[in-house]
């Protein structure tokens, strides 16, 4: 899931994670739970924040019996970070031109995006594709 705002998309890195790879966020539907629930859940749980509007973008199998990835975007309400250090390593928000770097493997990227066959990179073209550029 990618949270986005003013401009900005949410990353985050796992401690497994090759240096300077960031992906977008992810967690579980608990049972009972809506996808929009479990993003809004997720996200605060993880980063601390709280979100609107979620949407759904993409869904991809996953490599365990059973279960499928469901990509989704959501607002958030403020940019402010509280890291649940046991999931993450670190997050962080990136501008579109950071984003647009990554996507192209740019020298001067800030950071390596995902593998084009993960969703993160899925939603992360799919934002860059969609979203209104704010220096214009």
């Amino acid at each position: 899931m990618l949270a986005e705002h003013d401009g900005r998309v949410l990353l985050g890195r796992q401690p497994q994670f090759s240096s300077g790879r960031y992906s977008a966020l992810a967690g579980f539907v608990e049972v009972g739970e809506t996808i929009e629930a479990a993003v809004a859940r997720e996200l605060h749980e993880e980063g601390g924040i709280r979100v609107t509007d979620v949407t759904y973008v993409a869904s991809q199998p996953w490599p365990f019996p059973s279960s499928l990835m469901i990509g989704c975007t959501a607002t958030a309400l403020n940019d402010r970070l509280v890291i649940d250090t046991t999931e993450l390593e670190e997050a962080r928000w990136f501008s579109r031109d950071e984003i647009a770097a990554a996507l192209a493997n740019a020298p001067e990227a800030s950071f390596i995006a995902p593998p084009r066959f993960a969703i993160a990179r899925t939603l992360l073209d799919h934002w860059l594709a969609t979203s209104p550029r704010r220096d214009a």
